[in-house]
């Protein structure tokens, strides 16, 4: 049933600011902004799509975080943790070891968890199936 995720969203108060705080925590503008309310990026080795979307058009907020958390693959998640909060995000949860297995989440600028991994899985898939030779890395802004 489930195949992967086709695109995760964060829901923000400020969509031009949070525009503004991904570029740089991803180091690549939106790829589609032809929508009022909405701004999508393209992500990773496989292109995954990361939505912004204004507030305004989500379900009603709460007192604090709430929700799925979805990691993304980070190759060093002490240097990543570390840039994230140097931008201005929050600890959610500290770096935690599960064996081979590191993960951390942080509180963006505008109240959504965005979490981070070592995943020696993404790794290993990664180096089988090379996004470059797919035409993958192509794609890339």
């Amino acid at each position: 049933m489930l195949r992967g995720f086709a695109t995760v969203n964060y829901f923000v108060a400020d969509l031009k600011a949070a525009t503004r705080w991904y570029t740089e925590v991803l180091g690549v503008p939106p790829y589609y902004d032809q929508v009022p309310g909405y701004i999508e990026f393209r992500v990773g080795d496989y292109q995954d799509e990361l939505g912004l979307v204004d507030a305004a058009y989500g379900p009603p907020p709460t007192d604090k975080p709430a929700g799925e958390i979805i990691f993304w693959h980070v190759d060093d998640l002490d240097a990543s943790f570390e840039r994230l909060l140097s931008l201005g995000a929050t600890v959610n949860q500290p770096r935690t070891d599960y064996g081979d297995f590191i993960t951390a989440s942080v509180v963006d600028p505008f109240g959504n968890v965005l979490g981070i991994m070592y995943n020696p899985h993404y790794a290993e898939i990664l180096e089988r199936v090379r996004p470059d030779k797919a035409g993958l890395d192509t794609l890339k802004a």
